[in-house]
């Protein structure tokens, strides 16, 4: 792709690649319309984001009209457990958001059998079920990471489960799970030598699934190889992980990631569409450094910080919807406002978000995304409480780099106290022993031992006054 051969493309032409805005639907669809295409919302249009209704897509596989905000099941709200121990999923604001979603349009939903450990589908489908069937799509994995599930016998269970906890008889929108992490041979055991993949083809042809496709990290080879089947298994869609800073910098963050565009570029010359997974990069891109946040401010008052990220994976027309975990109605609210309608990003903007990534990439965040697959713990950490509030007091400011920073006691004070709050004691870094037993789960590739010790030591450094 000419685009990853110069990364300062002329700007119009980046817009070109993206197709920007072209088959935006219009606001005012029916959420629950399966069938047909409706009228094109022109890309750069006045309309401000928020006073319209929801922007749609046409899956041009089945015809699908699908809202670009699609609700990310990953994250869920808790409440403490009635017996005291661990949280449990808070089911009634779980379906109070779900009737706000569907109520403002709406209608995709993906979840998988590893989220919210193992609770989320259960969760989703006594929300989901309350509302007629044909007014959302479902999506779900089979999510057989471990050898154990391997097993053509244990992965047609995760499946069928997957059926009778979403309280449906049929996946709108099935994927193969994190294709890419472990590389071919994990790729052939967990979908190939079980024959599994040729089972949900076949379950695709019954109807009881209606698209079938994949999501991708990790290892290019299996991605562009699952591509080169696309003749024989027809592949409806494909989740990628695409932001702003992704798109161009992707090893920089994590080197074993590949560049949005390339996964980007390679499903639009096949058009297939892609789903958009981590358009926030965990999060990062809603709590970015307080200058880069400022910068954002001034050119849009009113929009929040994480609606640039949201516009930015909307604006390619190859998308088909960009996923969300809203955890909190706020969080909800404010992507609705980003979507209805979308406000594609202009060439003035591409141009500054790239701008935005290269400095984003010189504050010495850690790459957590937050995804919980490093959970849990044997020991008890709270490994993504721990990372998470590192970068957000990167992000602050609150990091200092010795005494000799003007900023020392302010920044000292407020990450010690921050981390207490954040982080439970019996949860704190300093209680691993470096097992390793989470980082072969780690979509981002992250040394979760050595980020544990390295953040461990730089606390007691602080905590003694040692720190240089």
């Amino acid at each position: 792709m000419k685009m990853k051969e110069n990364k300062n493309i002329n700007r119009r032409g980046f817009l070109k690649f993206l197709g920007a805005g072209a088959a935006l639907a219009a606001a005012g669809c029916s959420s629950g319309d399966k069938s047909g295409s409706s009228e094109s919302n022109p890309a750069g249009g006045s309309s401000k984001a928020g006073t319209g209704g929801m922007t749609y897509r046409v899956n041009p596989s089945t015809g699908d009209t699908v809202s670009i905000l699609g609700y990310g099941c990953m994250r869920l709200p808790t409440i403490p457990a009635a017996e005291g121990n661990g949280d449990e999923i808070d089911q009634e604001m779980v379906n109070k958001q779900v009737d706000y979603a569907l109520e403002h349009g709406v209608n995709y939903f993906d979840t998988s059998p590893a989220y919210c450990q193992g609770r989320s589908e259960h969760a989703m489908g006594i929300a989901l079920s309350r509302h007629p069937r044909n007014k959302y799509f479902i999506a779900t994995k089979l999510s057989n990471f471990a050898e154990q599930t391997w097993s053509r016998e244990k992965s047609l269970a995760m499946y069928r489960n997957s059926l009778k906890e979403l309280q449906t008889d049929h996946i709108d929108y099935m994927l193969l799970h994190g294709i890419g992490m472990g590389g071919m041979d994990a790729y052939n055991g967990r979908y190939v030598d079980n024959g599994i993949l040729d089972f949900l083809a076949s379950e695709r042809e019954a109807g009881r699934i209606r698209n079938l496709g994949f999501s991708y990290h990790g290892d290019v080879e299996v991605f562009d190889y699952l591509l080169s089947l696309h003749d024989e298994y027809k592949w409806d869609f494909v989740q990628i992980q695409l932001n702003y800073v992704d798109w161009h910098h992707a090893k920089e963050v994590n080197p074993r990631n590949t560049d949005a565009d390339y996964l980007y570029g390679e499903l639009k010359k096949r058009n297939i569409p892609a789903v958009i997974m981590e358009p926030l990069l965990g999060g990062r891109l809603a709590s970015v450094n307080n200058h880069i946040a400022g910068a954002m401010k001034q050119r849009r008052p009113d929009d929040s910080i994480a609606s640039w990220a949201f516009r930015f994976a909307g604006t390619p027309d190859g998308v088909l919807t960009v996923l969300s975990g809203m955890t909190y109605m706020e969080h909800l609210q404010d992507n609705l406002r980003t979507y209805s309608p979308l406000e594609p990003l202009n060439d003035d903007e591409l141009a500054f978000l790239e701008q935005t990534a290269q400095e984003i990439l010189s504050y010495p965040t850690v790459a957590c995304n937050d995804c919980k697959y490093c959970m849990p713990c044997p020991y008890g950490l709270d490994i993504p409480g721990i990372l998470l509030h590192y970068n957000k007091c990167v992000n602050e400011g609150n990091v200092p780099s010795g005494k000799n920073d003007p900023n020392y006691a302010q920044a000292r004070k407020a990450f010690l106290v921050g981390y207490d709050r954040s982080v439970p004691k019996l949860r704190q870094a300093d209680r691993c022993i470096a097992c390793g037993e989470c980082k072969p789960h780690c979509p981002q590739g992250i040394d979760i031992p050595a980020q544990m010790a390295r953040i461990d030591g730089f606390v007691e450094q602080l905590k003694q006054g040692t720190l240089s």
